[in-house]
Parts: C-alpha cells; sequence; structure tokens
C-alpha cells in the first residue's frame, strides 16, 4: 500500500516544511509531507520504504539545503514519481506481493504502467474527472 501523510511543523528549519495540503489537518497548513509504503498482510501490516516529499522551493534554495542536510543528489519530484520509485524498490528486493492500493494522488501517471510492466495488479483512486476507458468499450462522457 502506498500513501503520504502530513507531520504539522511551524518554522522554516525543518527539512521541507512549507505550507501545503495535508489530509491530516484537512487544509493547506505549515508541514512536511512523508511517503509511505507499507507491506500488508492477513498477519498484519509493516513499514517498507519511505521518502519525504521535499516542496520544489526547498529544491531551490541551495543555503537552505545545506543547512538541513539535504544531500545535492535529491531533487523535487512529484508524489507520484517518489511512489514508483519506492515500487522500483521494492520489486529489486524482491518482496513478494501481488498487488498495490493507494489513493487518487497516485492514481494518475505511470504507476499503472509500471505495475503492470511488473505482472502486479493494482487499485488506484483518481479523482471524479478523470477519463476512464473499460476494455472493449468506448468512452462515454456524461454530464456532471
Amino acid at each position: 500500500m502506498i500513501d503520504e501523510t502530513g507531520f504539522l511543523k511551524q518554522g522554516h528549519a525543518s527539512c521541507g516544511v512549507a505550507r501545503q495540503c495535508t489530509g491530516s489537518a484537512g487544509k493547506i497548513t505549515s508541514c512536511q509531507i512523508g511517503a509511505f509504503a507499507s507491506y500488508v498482510s492477513r498477519h498484519g501490516h509493516a513499514f517498507i520504504d519511505r521518502a519525504l516529499y521535499l516542496p520544489k522551493a526547498w529544491a531551490e534554495a541551495p543555503a537552505r539545503r545545506s543547512r538541513a542536510h539535504v544531500p545535492e543528489a535529491v531533487e523535487s519530484a512529484t508524489k507520484p514519481a517518489i511512489a514508483r520509485s519506492m515500487i522500483e524498490r521494492v520489486l529489486s528486493a524482491k518482496v513478494p506481493f501481488s498487488w498495490v492500493a493507494a489513493d487518487s494522488v497516485y492514481g494518475v501517471g505511470d504507476i499503472g504502467i509500471a505495475l503492470r510492466r511488473a505482472g502486479k495488479g493494482y487499485v488506484l483512486g483518481v479523482s471524479s474527472k478523470h477519463a476512464f476507458n473499460s476494455w472493449g468499450k468506448a468512452y462515454v462522457s456524461h454530464p456532471a
């Protein structure tokens, strides 16, 4: 399972803190965002990977990055790109899993393509504005 959470923070010294949308607070507020991969089975669940979302304002501020000890190799990436990197690491580590679930933050982009190529199933949420095409059937637009 892939999901993110916000850690409410004040100030400007903690790495990645910025005004951003977080479901934890239900609004745009000062926080850090972490993306997490969890292994879930009938026996329970465990975190197996994590990454801090680095907002573009942080990625483009060398002095700020230096004070927070952010390695030069770390770049700003979208949350779906972070999730794809975590999935690639899990695949490389040969963690046995059949499918991935994630909310609508991750339901766009190439996560589904990467999982299909790896022979893995997935349930990825999408927004209500996302077009959905069923196999063998033409897309029909319905008024909102």
